[in-house]
């Protein structure tokens, strides 16, 4: 029961001494509320890249370099609990819209399992709910910030949202081409895999248009094109439903040959000045042919950087591979995203079809500078997988995130503010890419202390606090206690399982929404399980 003991404790535990991971990043931009700040600047660069912000100031200190670029940031640490200090404030990383995570552990806990912690990423819970974030016209972001106080003393909860602009099924769009690959190996006979993964085929063959594209790949121990790119006008959408329709289980799951067929599928058929994507639906079980994850990255990387073909992989089952998926669309410049029922299926391959195929902004990425004058020590929650090299923020050379119509992203970052703090609190930065011209572009936002000071985040405090702050802050809570057999500090002001899931209730209530009903009904059966 040692799992089920460290479960609890992970949320009643406060932050003591922390060894505060750094990382970190905010975007920003247009409309900042809870007293955000000042100073929004819009600019594309033309011709090499800005140097980057001198944040160092005096101090000194130390630089734990990852293999990857990963910084230690200031934080408690040491029995004087004075804070280490790294050269800057700064914090990097990628943009991520990825949902699996958080729908494949409501899976889990509802067949009576609690999660593993290697497959709950924090990012992922929070941002697989609605925001309610400014929109931008056209591509690019609109960004906002605010804060709320945590119940430990001196600590915030910042959040920093990003949106684009959102797109309706009906209006225009550059034609799509997507490559289709199914897995048809013996695991997806199990109900809930081969049979709902034809059903979204299904679903996205009536959604798709008459000028769009679609190829099916199939792999079980060997990989084959059942239907090459096949423009859907005409008879070619009957051709895709046809093909869908007498796919029957195989035995084993070469899944590198899949994607590589795959994506050799993409490159022949690309749609100048469309979108191309690679459709990966799999239970991502690999176990013959090439199951070693890096090389089939290798490919996938390798078709990303000629053609330009991004991938979106939807998992199923489970049991599910969502280490490697999650791994094979960071690689490929998509998202993730997981569905266990009809109702998933249809809210990805038809509600939400324009921000799966169409792209807002390419390889975006955040940056964030705290001031060493005001803040002591800060933390972003989630993105492990995704951070980015402090320096490498401008090299548009280094992969960032693909984001569509409709998306929202969060990122929370917890927050020490030195004892009677005034003034500004950090500076954030959205960089990306024009999907069409790759012409770089930057929204810069400076956010103030009296936003993290304000209202509290739980309890009687949080009356003036909005409802979808307090939302992002159920998520992360919950996703931390979920991990609390993984390395890392606890966070501060952590509710009980027990109090997140009234908070939940309370928010279902506030917000009518019937995704927050169910949040709820996640962190109670996994209260249940401890």
């Amino acid at each position: 029961m040692r799992r089920t003991a460290e479960v609890r404790k992970a949320g009643v535990r406060t932050a003591g001494r922390w060894a505060v991971a750094a990382t970190a990043a905010a975007l920003l931009a247009a409309g900042c509320s809870g007293g955000g700040g000042t100073d929004s600047a819009d600019h594309a660069e033309k011709g090499g890249s800005r140097p980057a912000p001198d944040a160092k100031g005096p101090g000194g200190g130390y630089v734990k370099e990852g293999p990857r670029g990963e910084q230690d940031a200031a934080g408690e640490s040491g029995e004087s609990g004075e804070p280490s200090r790294r050269p800057d404030f700064r914090s990097t990383f990628a943009l991520d819209v990825d949902t699996a995570s958080y729908s494949y552990a409501r899976r889990t806990l509802k067949s009576g399992r609690l999660p593993a912690p290697g497959t709950v990423r924090t990012e992922e819970f929070v941002n697989s709910f609605q925001q309610d974030y400014a929109r931008p016209e056209g591509n690019g972001f609109a960004v906002s910030a605010d804060g709320a106080r945590t119940t430990r003393p001196g600590w915030s909860l910042m959040r920093v949202g990003l949106a684009t602009q959102d797109q309706a099924p009906e209006a225009d769009r550059p034609p799509a081409a997507l490559t289709f690959v199914l897995d048809v190996s013996g695991s997806m006979a199990e109900p809930g895999r081969l049979d709902l993964a034809k059903k979204a085929l299904g679903m996205a063959a009536d959604q798709l248009r008459a000028e769009d594209s679609a190829a099916l790949v199939t792999f079980s121990g060997t990989a084959k094109t059942v239907l090459p790119m096949t423009r859907l006008g005409g008879g070619g959408r009957e051709r895709l439903r046809e093909a869908v329709r007498g796919l029957e289980p195989q035995q084993d799951t070469n899944l590198g040959a899949g994607v590589t067929r795959g994506y050799e599928e993409a490159a022949d058929g690309i749609r100048e000045g469309g979108t191309n994507r690679v459709v990966l639906l799999s239970d991502a079980l690999a176990n013959t042919g090439s199951t070693d994850a890096g090389s089939i990255l290798e490919k996938v990387s390798e078709n990303r950087k000629k053609h330009g073909i991004t991938l979106f992989g939807v998992g199923v089952g489970s049991d599910y591979g969502d280490d490697l998926m999650e791994r094979l669309t960071n690689r490929g410049d998509g998202h993730t995203a997981y569905v266990s029922g009809e109702k998933e299926a249809r809210e990805v391959f038809v509600d939400q079809l324009p921000r799966n195929v169409v792209l807002r902004a390419r390889d975006a990425k955040a940056q964030v500078t705290f001031d060493r004058d005001t803040v002591d020590g800060f933390r972003l929650l989630g993105y492990e997988n995704r951070r980015v090299a402090d320096d490498d923020f401008r090299n548009d050379s280094v992969d960032g995130g693909e984001i569509g119509p409709g998306h929202t992203v969060t990122a929370l970052y917890a927050v020490r503010l030195k004892d009677g703090a005034e003034g500004n609190a950090a500076r954030a930065t959205v960089r990306w890419q024009d999907p069409k011209t790759r012409a770089p572009h930057e929204r810069t936002r400076r956010i103030g202390v009296g936003a993290l000071t304000g209202d509290g985040l739980w309890g009687e405090n949080a009356e003036g606090t909005p409802p979808r702050l307090r939302l992002a802050a159920v998520a992360a809570y919950f996703a931390h206690a979920l991990r609390a057999d993984a390395p890392g500090p606890a966070l501060p002001g952590a509710p009980s399982l027990r109090e997140l899931r009234d908070e939940a209730r309370g928010l279902a209530k506030e917000t009518g929404d019937g995704a927050v009903s169910t949040l709820a009904e996640a962190i109670d059966r996994a209260d249940g399980l401890t």
